[in-house]
């Protein structure tokens, strides 16, 4: 077979060919002459004043492409910054101090037998391994226990998966502090509005992990912002972070910490970095995986808010509205814990003078630290340790010996944990009350409705230093943990993050 100018017509040409005509045809209206023409950014196609009103109510992928583009060179108010910054630092002290833990050091192990071209660092280590991989790791790291903030409403854990992701892309690519700051606003902005057009209650209800669901979207809208992606490009990735959006609530029954730590956190990172570099190197896909035919939200949900992803872009920030913990231990029993020390401090109870303690939580909570096999999961060895000690140090939070101590034990015994459905309130989804009951018969309680940490209760610049302080400094050094702190309280001015990843790893 042969064409009009006498070449040689292949199967090849021609499905070249009729592939065009279907891209062009099936491509939503901005795209198609992007496509055609790779050299031009999407969004000097795809202006919002050329499409149809009733094209761009419903263009959710593009909204929210355009936006996230747009973020990466928009000013962020001064109290968003602060609290990223905040969050930034926190997530660090996480991911370092973690690195000690069972969950790290099968991370290290594991991404150092890997190999890889050596574009980003494994913190706390000499490695340096791809983006990808040194994403997965310090993620990892980052949930390796109960250290990281937590989202109330859709109980994402956006820090952790968000800040290695960011990290590692920034790392690869060269970008400042400010280019990371920002990103990570971004990822937090995405992991939580991706649950709320599913419905957080929904996702869970459905035995799947808000945590692990969230967690891939974050990490792919940090990572996208760094790599640069075009409107086009920022499509392509949302799409491909669509297809690996995994996570089931059975992470439960995990007794070491270290399934959980991939689930919440290592997994998504690595996603959503695969998801972005992918498109950065020339991948191409679905442009509008979130209102498309077939679409994810639909997909993932029987009760779909797809609005959720968009509104109020660039006024509310889900950065400010996490919970930086200030004890390491599941985030369902940091209000019982400061309603316990509460009372001992008021009324100096002892363990020689309580006679019983019950702790009443929100239903949905009280099921996932009820006496867990891992100490920061377990309230009644936490309450336990609270009222012999009069706080729980990062160390006994993680002590399997100091769980079986008999002074500890013989407190546990006396804790009752009671899930209270009064208690579901959506202002305050994670409050708690505590009830002790003397040994000369008197009754006191305690009901913390907001626990430090929360946007209501927040912690300040010194009270996230002190935290941080406290646990970079025994791994990395005081000097140098001082350094990192002030890096990262002035991220803005950073020319390069790569000064900063310096000071994280052992060279």
């Amino acid at each position: 077979m042969r064409s009009k100018d006498g070449g040689r017509l292949t199967r090849r040409r021609l499905l070249k060919s009729a592939g065009g005509v279907i891209a062009a045809a099936a491509a939503p209206a901005g795209l198609t002459s992007a496509a055609a023409r790779p050299d031009r950014s999407a969004a000097q196609d795809a202006s919002p004043s050329t499409a149809p009103a009733a094209q761009a109510s419903k263009d959710i992928t593009g909204r929210l492409a355009r936006y996230m583009i747009e973020a990466r060179d928009r000013a962020l108010p001064a109290d968003v910054s602060r609290e990223a910054r905040h969050r930034i630092l926190d997530t660090l002290a996480a991911m370092v101090s973690g690195s000690q833990l069972a969950p790290g050091e099968a991370a290290i192990r594991y991404v150092r037998s890997q190999g890889g071209t050596e574009e980003a660092s494994v913190l706390t280590t000499n490695i340096r391994t791809t983006a990808v991989n040194a994403a997965l790791a310090n993620a990892m790291f980052a949930h390796a226990d109960e250290t990281d903030d937590f989202e109330p409403v859709t109980k994402a854990h956006p820090g952790c998966a968000v800040v290695p992701a960011a990290l590692a892309v920034a790392e690869r690519d060269g970008r400042s502090g400010a280019d990371v700051l920002k990103a990570v606003v971004l990822g937090y902005d995405l992991c939580c509005r991706f649950l709320m057009a599913l419905g957080p209650d929904h996702v869970r209800g459905t035995h799947r992990s808000a945590e692990g669901t969230s967690a891939t979207f974050g990490a792919a809208a940090a990572a996208a912002a760094l790599a640069r992606l075009d409107e086009r490009g920022t499509r392509f990735a949302l799409s491909y972070a669509a297809q690996q959006v995994s996570g089931i609530w059975s992470w439960a029954r995990d007794t070491e910490h270290i399934e959980k730590a991939f689930d919440f956190a290592g997994m998504g990172a690595r996603n959503g970095v695969t998801a972005a570099l992918m498109v950065q190197s020339g991948f191409s896909g679905v442009p509008d995986v979130l209102d498309g035919e077939h679409n994810m939200i639909e997909a993932l949900s029987t009760e779909p808010r797809p609005e959720e992803m968009v509104a109020d872009l660039g006024r509310r920030f889900y950065v400010t509205e996490t919970a930086i913990k200030t004890f390491s231990v599941g985030y369902p029993i940091q209000a019982p814990l400061d309603a316990l020390l509460a009372l001992r401090r008021e009324h100096g109870l002892t363990p020689a003078n309580v006679a019983r303690i019950v702790a009443r939580l929100p239903e949905d909570g009280a099921s996932i630290v009820d006496n867990r096999a891992m100490p920061d999961v377990n309230l009644q060895y936490v309450l336990a340790v609270g009222l012999v000690d009069g706080t729980i140090s990062f160390e006994d939070s993680h002590s399997q010996a100091r769980m079986k101590d008999p002074q500890v034990l013989a407190i546990k015994d006396r804790v009752e944990l009671v899930a209270d459905r009064s208690l579901l309130d959506p202002e305050a989804p994670r409050s708690g009350r505590v009830e002790v009951t003397l040994r000369d018969g008197r009754t006191v309680s305690h009901f913390t409705r907001h626990p430090p940490g929360t946007k209501e209760n927040p912690l300040d610049t010194k009270g996230v230093n002190d935290k941080a302080r406290g646990l970079i400094e025994p791994v990395l050094g005081r000097e140098r943990t001082g350094e990192i702190i002030a890096i990262v309280n002035q991220l803005e001015a950073a020319r390069s993050i790569r000064d900063l990843v310096r000071l994280l790893t052992r060279v």
